[in-house]
């Protein structure tokens, strides 16, 4: 299991990195998905930088940033249905609705929440690979801990929809961000049930019932 320090930072970067992928996606959907990572992580670095006070203050304007650039080029449907396994296929098409949009909001105040501990911890991509007939492709990396302490993988699973590239899981320091909240909600919803599960996430992400 990964460490809570190192899997915060590696989400820091993980917001980071994400970002400008979705940014550079409504531009150019062709662009290859290491070269939109790569491109574009210096200016959401600046970004945060210059903006860190006021997003340390602002959550919510934070949180806006965020849902603003992310939401729209991050299959967050494909993501809910892996997470959910099985209970999505018997879940009612109310009940996917509404879990996908609780899962979106609460990874989006997750990775907002995550930026703000970004201390400049560099990035070493590993050589891309693709294969051009196929419509998944992977993009990895590294953080390079400030420290000395031991470097973390990231990797960012992407799938080619009409849209563009949309990133559909990450895995830090091998562990699949789908596959923990999958055994961690496919645990509570064998006790309490989907619409406990969902209830829960309302209080969580502060949504009126």
């Amino acid at each position: 299991m990964i460490s809570t320090r190192r899997y915060v930072s590696a989400l820091a970067l993980l917001g980071l990195l994400l970002m400008p992928v979705w940014v550079a996606a409504a531009i150019a959907p062709s662009m290859p998905p290491d070269i939109i990572v790569k491109e574009k992580t210096d200016q959401i670095l600046h970004l945060i930088e210059t903006k860190r006070a006021q997003y340390a203050h602002d959550k919510a304007a934070l949180y806006a940033m965020v849902d603003r650039r992310i939401v729209p080029y991050f299959d967050f449907r494909r993501m809910s249905r892996w997470v959910l396994a099985r209970y999505w296929r018997t879940a009612t098409p109310s009940q996917r609705a509404a879990f996908a949009t609780q899962f979106r909001d609460l990874l989006v105040r997750t990775y907002a929440t995550a930026l703000l501990s970004y201390s400049g911890q560099r990035i070493s991509y590993l050589p891309y690979r693709h294969n051009p007939q196929s419509r998944h492709a992977v993009v990895k990396s590294v953080i390079v801990q400030n420290d000395g302490s031991a470097n973390v993988p990231l990797d960012y699973m992407f799938v080619h929809k009409k849209v563009g590239w949309k990133v559909y899981d990450v895995t830090i320091d091998g562990v699949s961000l789908v596959t923990n909240y999958r055994s961690v909600y496919g645990r509570e919803i064998r006790e309490h049930g989907l619409d406990a599960l969902i209830a829960d996430m309302r209080r969580a992400n502060g949504t009126p019932p």
